[in-house]
């Protein structure tokens, strides 16, 4: 009776240790990470100045439509501490997905093709922001192209360090030795998602003492919106438990996953 307790006492031990949480800087009890897909223009009007006001940094997933007048905005945006990400020069998506982008519907696409758009759009933010070590998000959150994964080509490519990938209001990290670096889940928002569904996910992520990713398109405007408002009071939320809440870039936050994995 004594070795089966024992045995059972082991191995809750060894359960726990292989979940065991990551110690967040500062004594922080979780990470937040705000990211932003498709370059768009509300991101610039709206977002960004509602993040500065709170010294929060985001990451904007971006796109090849860019142009001379956003050029200049993300530029000084990453000045400012903000992630300019890669999420491919033209989006191509499933056509089921997506029926209004034919021309780049990802059925169609090589692979070949989907890792030379990586790579040219990682020069296009090079010359933006000057950086290396780029993250990424899968368009569409669709990790094929043509009918085959490109993760693992992805991955041998070493053009990526972190990828982003779909998921929902459950897509809270608390494994982070089982943790893909190149499929690492986040909360994609639905139309007109509340300020109170935002503030429970981040409530549930602190609870959990792991990392929770939102998935933002429009705030204000454009698609898949999230209206300002909800967007201000999810950020005044974060604000007022900035001792208990990390709110960092998805490449901040990645980086120091991987330091603790690896012990350091």
């Amino acid at each position: 009776m004594k070795n089966l307790t024992f045995c059972l006492l082991l191995l809750s031990w060894m359960g726990t240790s292989a979940q065991r949480k990551i110690s967040w800087p500062h004594h922080k009890k979780a990470v937040i990470v705000l990211t932003y897909d498709d370059a768009l223009n509300s991101q610039l009007d709206k977002a960004i100045p509602q993040l500065d006001v709170h010294h929060f940094k985001g990451t904007f997933f971006l796109t090849g439509e860019l142009n001379s007048i956003t050029i200049p905005k993300w530029r000084a945006a990453a000045k400012n501490g903000h992630e300019l990400a890669n999420h491919t020069l033209f989006h191509p998506c499933l056509s089921a997905t997506m029926p209004d982008n034919p021309a780049n519907a990802a059925e169609r696409y090589s692979i070949y093709q989907i890792i030379r758009e990586i790579y040219t759009m990682n020069n296009f933010l090079y010359a933006l922001d000057g950086k290396g070590g780029r993250t990424y998000a899968y368009p569409c959150t669709e990790t094929e192209v043509g009918g085959k994964s490109y993760v693992d080509s992805l991955r041998k490519s070493g053009l990526i360090k972190y990828a982003r990938v779909g998921g929902d209001v459950e897509a809270v990290v608390t494994d982070f030795k089982k943790l893909d670096p190149l499929r690492v889940p986040s909360y994609g928002l639905d139309e007109n998602t509340s300020a109170v569904k935002l503030i429970a996910f981040a409530k549930r992520v602190e609870k959990s003492g792991g990392m929770g990713i939102f998935m933002f398109h429009g705030i204000g405007g454009d698609y898949i919106t999230t209206s300002t408002e909800a967007h201000k009071e999810l950020l005044n939320y974060l604000a007022k438990n900035r001792k208990d809440l990390w709110v960092a870039t998805f490449q901040q936050a990645m980086d120091y996953i991987t330091r603790a994995n690896k012990g350091k």
